[in-house]
């Protein structure tokens, strides 16, 4: 039994991956595709501005799929002006005339028994496939120019989306790029696990008051721990340090008027690693905004190679940071509490691109782009469980350009089964037909 989805003819159609030799219409007149369409993602018909001839006519307009004609009344395509200007109803099953608004009959080709049965038994293979990606047996077949191509694909969409992040952070700060340039970085140091308390808590504390105390360690401290709920009282007795905290944190709350809108609950201690604790970050994070308080434009202009990045980011903790990873509980041995090197590649991918790449669509200068790739080609791959699934049959990753790319497929594409709109899955059920 023949299983597929409407979206595998939206493929067929678009690619042309059927017998088109003596077309004909569900009426018998003969038809000839010139022009199939562009794919339209919205609502509407399937593809529109498409060209065909039939019966000797030529016929201007759009092109509506479905699995079955009888769709056409299902899906009240014939209450509908938006469909009058359909010239072809494509379809597998034709089992009922379709109609446009006003009663005219909307020709019919039927593409059952059109499709070359490898096309059809490779869109099974993969759609049906338990492999957590679908083309695992057959990726070695694919050549490598098109692989690249939709890696490049899926970084451009996956840059994208992280810049509409930082663009909707843009609207929200009224297009204040340094505000949003700090607030990024507190949301890229919460690493996910943390990601969202940190946000919140750069958003309470202003970046021109961090600014204004940059030349006092503990007193940028003392804000971003203060506004982070996480100076607290405990016994025995606080250390020396944390009382200094304490008690410049209550001076200035006063002073500039604080309010706390993060709770000390909602960071996540649980399954993550020491170093990678929110307290330990947040003592890094004052670390460098007390050295760096030109935070956006170190970013635009002085990172051009990753050697620069790691230097802007190099810095060093306090004392007591240096022998905790977070409150009241000291190390084993001391630390210089630098960020390490994979830290700092993440941190390079996560908020240094992102920035690049929404300034250079805000900005309207397509060079960001290219600057972006440029960077993460200089950068090493990440390494995970999802970069490894590529890495297990045979298509490893090198660089930051392929593991961001190769995130990027899996999450918007292989998770989600939409192997029809992969270049990969395309070519994989066109088969042996050329």
């Amino acid at each position: 039994m023949i299983r597929f989805q409407e979206d595998f003819l939206h493929m067929v159609w678009k690619y042309q991956y059927f017998d088109k030799r003596g077309l004909d219409t569900s009426d018998g007149l003969p038809l000839l595709v010139q022009k199939i369409g562009f794919h339209n993602q919205h609502e509407g018909p399937d593809f529109k501005e498409s060209e065909v001839r039939i019966g000797g006519i030529m016929y201007y307009g759009h092109v509506e799929i479905h699995l079955r004609s009888s769709d056409w009344k299902s899906h009240q395509h014939h209450k509908d002006p938006a469909y009058n200007s359909v010239i072809l109803h494509v379809v597998w099953d034709h089992d009922e005339v379709a109609t446009r608004a006003d009663g005219i009959p909307i020709p019919t080709l039927s593409l059952r028994g059109k499709i070359p049965l490898d096309v059809i038994k490779n869109y099974e293979k993969l759609w049906y496939s338990s492999r957590k990606l679908l083309c695992t047996d057959s990726l070695s077949e694919v050549p490598g120019i098109l692989k690249f191509s939709m890696l490049e694909k899926a970084l451009v969409e996956r840059l994208h989306t992280k810049s509409q992040r930082v663009t909707q952070l843009l609207e929200e700060n009224e297009q204040d790029w340094e505000e949003t340039a700090y607030q990024w970085l507190f949301h890229s140091f919460g690493f996910k696990t943390n990601a969202r308390p940190m946000l919140r808590l750069a958003k309470s504390l202003p970046y021109a008051l961090v600014k204004k105390n940059a030349g006092d360690l503990l007193q940028v401290e003392a804000l971003i721990f203060g506004q982070g709920d996480m100076i607290k009282p405990r016994l025995p007795l606080q250390e020396d340090y944390e009382k200094q905290l304490a008690s410049e944190y209550a001076y200035l709350k006063q002073k500039y008027r604080l309010k706390s809108v993060v709770f000390g609950s909602e960071w996540k201690f649980m399954k993550v690693r020491p170093s990678n604790f929110p307290s330990f970050r947040l003592s890094q994070l004052a670390a460098l905004l007390s050295k760096r308080p030109n935070l956006f434009s170190t970013v635009l202009y002085q990172l051009e190679d990753p050697a620069f990045f790691r230097e802007a980011f190099s810095l060093e903790v306090s004392d007591y940071w240096r022998q905790h990873y977070d409150f009241g509980k000291p190390m084993k041995t001391k630390t210089t509490g630098k960020l390490s090197e994979s830290v700092l590649n993440l941190l390079a991918i996560n908020f240094v691109v992102p920035l690049w790449y929404a300034y250079g669509v805000y900005a309207g200068l397509d060079q960001w782009q290219e600057k972006c790739f440029n960077f993460l080609q200089r950068l090493p791959a990440e390494k995970n469980s999802r970069i490894g699934l590529f890495s297990e049959v045979g298509w490893p990753a090198f660089q930051a350009f392929d593991s961001q790319g190769m995130l990027g497929l899996y999450t918007d594409y292989c998770s989600k089964r939409r192997c029809l709109s992969c270049k990969i899955g395309q070519n994989l059920l066109r088969g042996n037909l050329r």
